[in-house]
């Protein structure tokens, strides 16, 4: 049976240590191993479990090779598709999937653990306000301590925001050079095809032609280097 992977983590922290990876990776290649199933793909997401999987980048490109090579989606545990049982439901109708932890699991089963995950998701949130609004109510009455744990909750996420927005802002700052870089392509290979043969020849057939680097200066023999790098070209 072929099958495709998919593995989600949360954070891109968790991304990043490839820890909470290679736990699923094992997962499945162990049950692969065990069942003989032939593994055609696996894609990784690094994005919250409150999406369904359609919409999730990667989610949504293994779902097109399920297709493609009619083959069944495989997840080391439920709650990494999803922990909503609307998100489940709405999967097996789009396709088949196993999940490595409880491969013989039937329908009826997986919607009862996905309901019992939904289940669980509910009371963790709900005990988290409760908890959050009795240490507000505490810090209110002049408790030192619930004061300074709020304080501290308060910084940390100010923090989180803070390093999300700057996530934003260089993920948003890689697309523009990306994009400049691809206007920029083709006026490169036009110099080099020229015969010019010298960094700086190079950046003065550029700047001969009006163009500009992505902070918008002239291009220099260190700026054309690293965008011949870039497109892995040379001279």
């Amino acid at each position: 049976m072929k099958v495709v992977t998919y593995i989600r983590v949360s954070t891109k922290g968790q991304g990043d240590s490839g820890l909470g990876l290679d736990a699923q990776r094992d997962y499945i290649t162990r049950a692969a191993d065990q069942y003989g199933w032939e593994i055609v793909g696996e894609f990784i997401d690094v994005v919250s479990g409150k999406l369904a999987i359609e919409d999730r980048p990667e989610g949504a490109k293994a779902l097109t090779l399920c297709k493609q090579e009619n083959a069944q989606l495989v997840v080391a545990k439920l709650d990494r598709l999803s922990r909503s049982v609307h998100h489940i439901a709405r999967l097996m109708e789009q396709t088949e999937f196993k999940v490595a932890t409880m491969p013989q699991a039937k329908t009826f089963e997986l919607h009862l653990f996905a309901a019992l995950a939904q289940q669980e998701r509910e009371f963790i949130a709900s005990r988290t306000r409760e908890a959050l609004a009795s240490l507000q109510k505490r810090a209110d009455d002049g408790d030192v301590v619930a004061i300074q744990k709020v304080q501290n909750r308060s910084d940390a996420l100010a923090k989180g925001r803070a390093v999300a927005d700057i996530t934003v802002a260089n993920d948003q700052r890689m697309k523009n050079v990306n994009a400049h870089h691809a206007t920029i392509q083709p006026h490169l290979l036009a110099c080099l095809y020229n015969k010019v043969n010298t960094l700086q020849s190079v950046a003065d057939c550029l700047n001969t032609k009006g163009l500009r680097t992505p902070r918008g200066s002239e291009f220099t023999p260190t700026a054309v280097r690293r965008l011949m790098l870039a497109f892995n070209v040379s001279f």
